[in-house]
């Protein structure tokens, strides 16, 4: 017998109704909707076919719809899909269709799962790592990099996700892996010395990407009135260049090319601007240094070049960043190699324009940045075992000369994809 309505607030259910209907809720008990809490009268729960087939007229207030994120029960029964966000192993199968004896300690039972649930739940969200508000980029005065600067791109690429841009200059690859590993920058780029002694130093941080070889944007130069004028007539004099940098590499190289020692010359350690100013008092016999500097050295000193990296070195820049960056935020690092990849593809073309963006930001007459970005290299490649392997030489003939305070292993520094595809 269908139920009916006497007044707004008050409703009657017959006596054969309520023997058809075991789950029926007494009047005083209807705004219960999972389980009455009469022991002798259970409610049928609004899912089960008894509703389904008996269903309340349209006079009468339907429940509340059922939202995976109530606290009420979910039934065995025919279940609304459950959200795929958070899965766990092992979850225990509850079954929410009351007896009529148990239904107070089954529903405890079930508040107590969901609430271990809910603590579950609260756990894997703190174990989530936070997305990052900024990322630190340490850059010289060089590369495509510092023309990335310029051009405002990468602010715009990160805007969406919530993130930042912080620059940071530093003079040379040595002091801005120095900056690093003591946590003040997250990613930067360098030549190929620099992270081999900042690896022997315990920095810990990953190759990302590279430039191709630029051999001849580095160089060795003497006074144009020096009489050096063959690297033979380097014996026993002084040397001066940025300790650890791409140009470290250079002058091993050359020396060795020649026939003399390391220990052949006096080497004088010092960064850029103090290197030039030691060369140009006569402090120092010659001065290995790289672009822009070299082209500054040249237009602006008359400098001569003794050698520079062609047929010696590759001189590589490489892309590193801090490892624990890399591991959190690996989508904030592609970002990044992505729009250094698009205007590499633009900068090739267009050496002018390149040195129009960089000149007001190194400092320099457009006519000098235009000679060093002439000789950039532009077309950023993913890291590879065989680059691995030329870096791997470096290291070792560091190590050989002791300059370096023991021997290193690229492959520690390595993506993990290279380090496979290398063993």
């Amino acid at each position: 017998m269908p139920l009916t309505r006497r007044s707004p607030r008050t409703r009657t259910v017959s006596t054969a109704s309520a023997r058809t209907s075991p789950g029926a809720c007494p009047p005083a008990r209807r705004k219960c909707w999972s389980a009455c809490r009469v022991p002798s009268r259970p409610c049928v729960p609004r899912w089960s076919s008894e509703v389904r087939a008996n269903p309340a007229p349209a006079s009468i207030p339907a429940p509340p719809e059922f939202s995976p994120n109530s606290t009420q029960h979910q039934p065995d029964s025919n279940p609304p899909p459950a959200p795929a966000r958070v899965t766990f192993e092992g979850s225990p199968t509850v079954n929410f269709r009351l007896q009529r004896r148990h239904s107070l300690a089954i529903a405890a039972a079930a508040l107590t799962f969901l609430s271990g649930a809910c603590g579950l739940i609260g756990a894997a969200r703190a174990q989530t790592p936070a997305a990052p508000t900024e990322i630190r980029i340490g850059f010289q005065k060089y590369g495509t990099l510092t023309v990335l600067k310029a051009k405002g791109d990468l602010e715009k690429r990160l805007a969406p996700l919530g993130v930042t841009v912080k620059w940071n200059e530093f003079p040379a690859g040595p002091q801005l892996l120095e900056g690093l590993n003591v946590g003040s920058i997250d990613f930067g780029t360098v030549g190929e010395a620099p992270p081999i002694f900042a690896q022997a130093a315990g920095a810990d941080f990953v190759y990302v990407a590279n430039q191709p070889p630029a051999p001849a944007a580095e160089a060795l130069v003497v006074p144009k009135d020096s009489t050096i004028r063959t690297l033979a007539d380097l014996k026993g004099k002084k040397v001066a260049l940025n300790k650890g940098s791409n140009v470290h590499y250079l002058l091993v190289k050359l020396l060795e090319k020649q026939g003399l020692k390391y220990g052949d010359i006096q080497v004088v350690y010092l960064p850029p601007a103090d290197a030039r100013a030691a060369f140009e008092r006569g402090a120092v016999d010659a001065w290995v240094i790289w672009d822009p500097f070299l082209a500054a050295a040249e237009r602006q000193l008359g400098v001569r070049v003794l050698a520079d990296g062609k047929g010696v070195v590759a001189n590589h820049q490489f892309y590193l960043a801090a490892r624990a960056y890399a591991d959190k935020h690996p989508q904030v690092v592609q970002a990044i190699v992505d729009e250094l990849a698009r205007l590499d593809r633009w900068s090739e073309g267009n050496t002018k324009a390149v040195a129009t963006l960089l000149a007001p930001q190194i400092g320099l007459d457009l006519a000098t940045t235009e000679l060093a970005a002439g000789r950039f290299s532009y077309g950023i490649q993913p890291i590879t075992p065989a680059i691995a392997a030329e870096q791997q030489k470096i290291a070792d003939a560091f190590h050989e000369l002791k300059l370096i305070p023991k021997p290193i292993r690229i492959a520690d520094a390595l993506p993990k994809s290279v380090r496979t595809a290398a063993r």
